[in-house]
């Protein structure tokens, strides 16, 4: 290519040919050479022309993304925020109202037992049922026991027979007794030998040894034979104690042992007896709360299947064992009051109550709702609480009391008993939110 951008032309080979073509066709040749690397007009770049395309790619663009953030506000705006709700409950006007502190938990018995016999043997009568109150010795159940009566029978005869062999050599000692002074009496006139009245003393010292070995032998008969009456008694249950039968485990016909003897064919125990006087509370305190639990502090619980009845209680003893699991400690609560409804394993909510004072007027109770202390949180430096209406959530603040009971806290305005408030209410929830309950 030369300086003026065309390109030189390159020599050709001709081949002379006859009337002087060579040189035509040479310029022929370079000719289309040319013509074949000329660039076309509209082949060539146009800079002016992509300038000014761009902003129109630029406002396309624009114009896109403000649909597609148009289009996620919307559906975002619009979808349900998954949610877990809690009932308001209304704060009791009593007594409850002094409370410092609520725990749930269930009903327990101090005193109960799964009764069992104390040998292996087959059940030929079940006397008890579930319900049924027994007394204490009152048989509930009888074993197969004619194994055991004939070993009782021949523990007596035995004893018996060592017994009569004590009052035979009894009667053979008095008799050498008698024999031995009478042969002394004539040695000591000369009518009999020396020798002879010695016999007679050694026959009577191994009379009376004789006599104590049978007596040993007949004492250790007697023990066989109080041994042989007591595992006959074993084949008769009994209850250890007052209570209600609560479950009934075997049938008549079935092996019973407390060894377990058989496997899975041999039942451990004939029922489960319950003393209804030993029920108490078992409850759950918070590590964080549990210093305001003290003993012989007054209480006060409301079984779940009976919600209006409120039964007095005292705390019994704050168990000195935490569960690492659940970070919590095990109070005892007594139950001030027994009633047949009350039976073991209800779930039950103990208020615990403050000491009252005494004074000349009573203490007004606080009025309000309670609701979990999760439902309440921070927004724009305000407390709130998201009630659920119509399948959205409404933000309202609180001002929350400064007493709390347990999880609960008091919130004497905003919210109504019954109203649905939400629990731990999540970052993305605001005032008009549409909401789901959250599946477990």
């Amino acid at each position: 290519m030369d300086r003026t951008g065309g390109f030189a032309d390159r020599p050709t080979k001709v081949r002379q040919a006859p009337g002087g073509r060579a040189g035509r066709e040479s310029r022929v040749d370079n000719t289309d050479l040319l013509k074949e690397l000329r660039i076309e007009r509209h082949q060539r770049e146009d800079p002016a022309g992509e300038r000014a395309r761009w902003p129109w790619v630029v406002a396309a663009s624009v114009v896109v993304l403000a649909l597609l953030g148009a289009a996620s506000w919307f559906w975002l705006g619009h979808r349900a925020v998954p949610v877990q709700l809690a009932q308001a409950v209304p704060i009791s006007a009593d007594s409850e109202a002094g409370a410092v502190l609520q725990a749930t938990g269930y009903v327990t018995a101090r005193r109960q037992a799964t009764v069992s016999a104390q040998i292996t043997g087959t059940l030929t009568a079940v006397l008890i049922e579930e319900g049924d109150r027994v007394t204490k010795g009152q048989v509930l159940a009888r074993l197969d026991d004619s194994a055991y009566k004939a070993g009782l029978q021949t523990a007596r005869a035995q004893a018996a027979a060592a017994q009569a062999l004590v009052a035979q050599y009894r009667a053979q000692l008095a008799q050498n007794q008698n024999d031995s002074t009478r042969l002394q009496s004539l040695a000591t006139r000369g009518l009999v030998s020396k020798q002879a009245a010695e016999q007679a003393r050694t026959l009577v010292d191994s009379s009376r040894a004789q006599l104590a070995a049978q007596q040993k032998q007949a004492a250790a008969a007697a023990a066989q034979a109080v041994q042989a009456k007591v595992m006959f008694d074993y084949t008769v249950v009994r209850a250890p104690f007052s209570g209600v039968v609560t479950t009934k485990d075997a049938q008549v016909g079935e092996i019973i042992s407390p060894l377990s003897a058989g496997g899975g064919f041999t039942r451990t125990g004939v029922g489960t007896i319950v003393d209804m006087d030993s029920l108490e509370v078992d409850v759950d305190v918070n590590e964080a709360y549990i210093g305001r639990v003290k003993p012989d502090m007054p209480a006060e619980a409301i079984l779940d299947a009976y919600p209006d009845w409120k039964i007095p209680a005292h705390v019994i003893a704050i168990v000195p064992t935490a569960d690492r699991g659940k970070a919590t400690i095990k109070v005892r609560v007594a139950l001030e009051k027994k009633d047949a409804r009350i039976v073991p394993e209800m779930g039950v909510r103990v208020s615990f109550l403050e000491q009252q004072a005494k004074h000349d007027g009573a203490a007004q109770a606080p009025k309000g709702v309670l609701v979990p202390a999760s439902a309440i949180v921070k927004r724009d430096g305000h407390n709130v609480v998201f009630v659920v209406e119509d399948g959205k959530a409404q933000l309202r603040r609180v001002n929350p009391a400064a007493q709390s009971y347990g999880e609960l806290r008091l919130l004497p305005t905003a919210v109504k008993s019954g109203d649905s408030v939400v629990v731990s209410p999540p970052a993305d929830l605001h005032d008009g939110s549409a909401v789901q309950l959250k599946k477990p």
